[in-house]
């Protein structure tokens, strides 16, 4: 097995780091307080090409692997996870999804304005009641003969206020369950689809979350993705590649949290040296590197194995479960290595323990982690 990196993805990672360093790292703190989007700084992202990392380059994309995509995602997320978010979305469960499944003309009209990062897009399937369960569709799409109409409201919706297009989950045939489940484009501003307010969060507060609601909106029967009962099967597979974005988010978050912690413990005193030679602070800094390391090369594994086309259902929920624990883990231990400072803004590592929280729930808890696991070991050992 080779751990190398190729030359190509060595140089998007540095392109990623001094990017997150010059263009994110100034006022990110006030970004964070104020809720702010940052604007600017994504549509930066959209011109490196970090939000069409994986797409064909006829399509508006970069055309690279998924390891450099990993590896992109960990620089951003060390600096500002809200950001991080935001390139996750759109790449892995918006343009991957329409990449793989859409038809051409999709692609072309959608595919290539989001890949380019012209504009950005969000993938809306949770809902008040439906969002471990995502069987549990209550938003319906009629079929009308040459359109459907959509009724219903989704909940906790990553880039809902700033996307232009968004990929809706809806129920159409409530009889066939799961089955009757499909996938549309819908564009905002169209009659009827109406953003909700600004959800008010403990992390990732940067990032734009909001609910949205359709009444009697009119989608196009070809904005349907996929045959008719394919929106399912679109969802669970596209989220299976969404977990090594949230994955690489998570390890960004830790790997941020402990390069911070390590320079305060090579500088700050107690007992007249530096704290990081008092072996309780030295050995905590062994465990966070350790983890971070672990966790490192199952989001790398996992990426290599999409690369190579194979079932990542196991691997990438193993990824994302495992890293979203060392980005908790982590975050509190490079608080406590901070002291009382840990706990000031300034620091940056409160925001870091705040922000590593929702890797632990968005895109599959880690409970619903849990369960896609075993019973691929079930599976597996019969």
């Amino acid at each position: 097995m080779n751990f190398n990196l190729s030359e190509e993805q060595l140089m998007i990672q540095q392109a990623a780091r001094d990017f997150a360093q010059t263009e994110l790292l100034p006022g990110v703190i006030e970004r964070d307080n104020a809720q702010k989007f940052p604007h600017e700084q994504v549509k930066k992202m959209g011109e490196l090409g970090l939000l069409g990392m994986m797409v064909d380059p006829k399509y508006g994309g970069a055309g690279m692997d998924s390891i450099a995509y990993v590896l992109a995602i960990e620089e951003i997320a060390k600096v500002d996870a809200s950001a991080a978010v935001v390139m996750s979305v759109n790449n892995s469960l918006v343009c991957a999804g329409l990449e793989k499944f859409a038809n051409e003309e999709q692609k072309m009209k959608y595919l290539k304005p989001l890949a380019s990062g012209e504009v950005i897009g969000a993938f809306a399937l949770s809902e008040p009641e439906a969002g471990s369960d995502a069987t549990s569709q209550q938003t319906t799409a009629v079929d009308k003969g040459d359109h459907y109409i959509l009724n219903g409201t989704k909940n906790w919706i990553t880039n809902g206020g700033t996307a232009t297009y968004y990929i809706v989950i809806a129920q159409t045939d409530p009889e066939k369950k799961h089955k009757g489940i499909n996938a549309f484009i819908v564009e905002k501003g169209w009659k009827g689809f109406e953003i909700g307010p600004k959800e008010d969060k403990l992390g990732i507060r940067g990032s734009d979350t909001h609910s949205l609601l359709f009444t009697d909106v009119v989608v196009p029967k070809e904005n349907r993705i996929g045959e008719d009962g394919f929106g399912f099967n679109f969802a669970m597979a596209v989220l299976n590649g969404g977990r090594i974005g949230i994955a690489s988010q998570a390890l960004g978050i830790a790997s941020g949290a402990y390069e911070l912690a390590l320079k305060y413990a090579q500088t700050r005193k107690a007992f007249k040296t530096e704290i990081i030679n008092h072996q309780a602070i030295a050995f905590k800094l062994a465990d966070m590197a350790t983890s971070i390391m672990a966790a490192r090369m199952l989001c790398y594994k996992a990426a290599a194995e999409k690369d190579e086309g194979k079932d990542i259902s196991e691997i990438g929920a193993m990824a994302k479960l495992y890293s979203s624990q060392v980005a908790m883990d982590t975050s509190i231990e490079a608080v406590q290595i901070h002291g009382g400072y840990g706990y000031v803004k300034e620091y940056h590592v409160e925001r870091m323990m705040r922000d590593a929280k929702i890797t632990q729930i968005y895109e599959g808890t880690s409970e619903i982690q849990k369960i896609v696991i075993s019973r691929s070991i079930v599976k597996n050992s019969k």
